[in-house]
């Protein structure tokens, strides 16, 4: 997972859509003015209707609010905002975007699978879209962004009620007690609407190994880490000779000035730096004997060096 993720990155990181989290507190906005108005129901996530010809619900059902409007809901969304940002600063723009997009795949799946299993067991397509549309929604996705960061950041301490001191682990308990009850209690949508949306929370934190690179004290050292990189190629530029470029002045002189950046990590298997990728990690292997440092994508992967 770890190997795919980094491959997609690659990839694909430069479209990432930075500050998500503010674009669904946004569209949420947009949801309760929808609301108010009585046109939400033209915007949720029911197949029959799609099937039918409002394609736009595949994309709008996202926008509708998790739950009624009120000063509680205002002091979630403002939370949830924070657990967002936190996630996108630990885990960089791209893995944020994949984990909450991630999320709302599986979500869309579900309800279209749901839906083809309720048509085969003889159901009307319309009455089984009204109930799709009823069972599915955002509300379980956000609960996977709080799971995640309580994975992260277990012993964070928040004010429950701007008043209770509490670690926030505590609250992710009682969460996943919560949503073991719905599951077990609910009907087959919820039960559905359940997994699929946590979905993302489990591949996540089950296929993917290395925790490390995103606990505070790993962020602080890749910051660390990047401003020495950085503050050593400035030692660098305003250390060379003065007027000179790349060549001597001279042009009938053979001699060349070269100026290379200063690399302090080298992967012994594919010979990669940290300049490669800033988001690169380094690592020394202490089963090798001998100081040898792998990259992420060969430290687990090796074969330990004896001499």
């Amino acid at each position: 997972m770890e190997k795919f993720l980094n491959k997609l990155e690659r990839k694909f990181g430069r479209y990432a859509i930075p500050n998500l989290s503010l674009y669904i507190i946004i569209g949420y906005v947009i949801g309760y003015i929808l609301t108010l108005t009585g046109s939400v129901e033209f915007i949720s996530l029911n197949p029959f209707r799609f099937l039918h010809g409002e394609i736009w619900r595949i994309i709008t059902w996202i926008i509708v609010p998790p739950s009624a409007l009120n000063i509680f809901t205002i002091i979630m969304l403002i939370f949830y905002y924070s657990l967002g940002s936190s996630l996108e600063n630990a885990w960089g723009t791209f893995r944020y975007n994949m984990y909450i997009f991630s999320g709302i795949l599986f979500t869309i799946l579900g309800a279209f699978i749901l839906y083809g299993v309720y048509l085969a067991m003889g159901y009307p397509g319309e009455i089984v879209g009204s109930f799709i549309s009823g069972a599915f929604s955002t509300y379980y996705i956000n609960l996977s962004i709080f799971l995640a960061f309580a994975a992260l950041f277990p012993n964070m301490q928040v004010l429950l009620y701007f008043i209770i001191p509490i670690k926030i682990k505590w609250i992710a308990i009682l969460d996943v007690v919560v949503l073991l009850i719905s599951f077990f209690s609910g009907n087959m949508g919820i039960k559905v609407a359940v997994i699929t949306s946590l979905l993302n929370f489990i591949i996540f934190f089950f296929g993917t190994m290395n925790f490390k690179r995103y606990t505070p004290k790993e962020i602080k050292r890749r910051a660390d880490f990047k401003r020495q990189v950085s503050g050593a190629e400035h030692r660098v530029y305003q250390n060379r000779p003065a007027g000179n470029t790349a060549k001597s002045e001279n042009p009938n002189s053979d001699n060349t000035v070269s100026f290379k950046k200063i690399t302090k990590h080298k992967c012994a298997i594919c010979g990669r730096t940290e300049l490669d990728g800033e988001d690169l990690e380094f690592r020394y292997c202490s089963k090798c004997k001998g100081n040898y440092e792998y990259c992420q994508d060969h430290l687990f992967t090796h074969e330990h060096k004896s001499n």
